[in-house]
């Protein structure tokens, strides 16, 4: 997606199994925000983003099903950072320091056997996979994920901004549709044009899409807060309806500093969240687009 940006995957799709780990690593570190919203979410180190707290910076983050007990992923992802010292310095010693991860997680839990869940080894597994170049769909948090109707998946987007890149990645879980079921028709165009006759609906309300927006830009907290903020939008463009009392879809935002926010610097923030929202959405249709059947549940590409 964005140089100094890696992402790793790690997951179990067999008998009994429908779940796995994304992991947005950073070694060298990215000023990070949050933007939250739905009734119902699964997040872990969220309240050390807000821009009027000390840590400026992130390492990685974590996103996995499982539910809240996918947070535990986290762990594996700290143990990789640790063992290579990467962190927030705390003491005198370089390897004195306490990785930043935040996370958060999308209810997946009826698609594999009960206690079948990530755990740390996903987190540290996923790490080990890490690279600039990855797989999409029915992978890492995205194996056992679904929206709507549908099978959802790991989907990305990305764009040139002036002289910035941006770039999104998504977790496509939601419990809203991607399709409208009045006309066959999905709510955005690069999804398909033809109307498609949905599969009924099974009443498990898996739900949560969770994702990130990467830039090159050089950006503080709170403008990296605005650029979490506008993806949301993108994801209410993308799913029908979004933010619900059942979803905890959850964006995070992260600025690697590479290239200085060129002036006027309010115009500049505002074309790159414009382009957060389109890349989301574009990032939700990529996963839908991508996504397999598994487990009896539909892929749009099978209809």
């Amino acid at each position: 997606m964005i140089p100094g940006v890696l992402v790793g995957h790690h997951h179990r799709l067999e008998p009994g199994w429908a779940t796995g780990t994304t992991v947005v690593l950073v070694p060298a570190g990215a000023v990070g925000a949050v933007d939250g919203r739905g009734g119902a979410p699964g997040t872990r180190e969220t309240d050390l983003l807000d821009p009027a707290n000390l840590v400026q910076q992130v390492h990685a983050i974590c996103l996995s099903g499982g539910s809240a007990y996918g947070l535990a992923a986290a762990d594996g992802v700290m143990r990789w950072l640790s063992e290579r010292s990467i962190g927030f310095q705390v003491g005198a010693r370089p390897h004195h320091v306490v990785p930043i991860v935040p996370g958060a997680v999308i209810f997946d839990l009826p698609m594999s056997e009960w206690g079948n869940r990530p755990d740390a080894t996903f987190g540290y597994a996923a790490c080990e996979a890490a690279a600039p170049e990855f797989e999409l769909g029915c992978v890492g948090a995205g194996a056992g994920a679904r929206v709507g109707s549908l099978k959802g998946g790991v989907g990305v987007a990305s764009a040139t901004v002036g002289a910035h890149r941006i770039g999104a990645l998504a977790v496509v879980n939601a419990s809203g549709e991607v399709v409208d079921r009045a006309s066959g028709l999905p709510w955005l165009p690069s999804l398909g044009t033809a109307a498609v006759e949905l599969p009924e609906r099974k009443p498990e309300g898996l739900n949560t899409t969770i994702g990130v927006v990467a830039v090159d830009a050089e950006l503080s907290k709170a403008e990296c807060q605005r650029l979490a903020m506008a993806a949301q939008d993108g994801l209410a463009r993308a799913v029908r309806p979004a933010h619900s009392m059942f979803d905890g879809d959850t964006v995070f935002a992260l600025a690697t500093g590479a290239v200085p926010l060129a002036g006027p610097r309010a115009f500049a923030l505002d074309a790159l969240c414009t382009a957060a929202a389109e890349m989301f959405a574009e990032a939700v249709v990529s996963g839908v687009r991508e996504a397999t059947s598994v487990n009896g549940v539909t892929a749009f590409r099978d209809l």
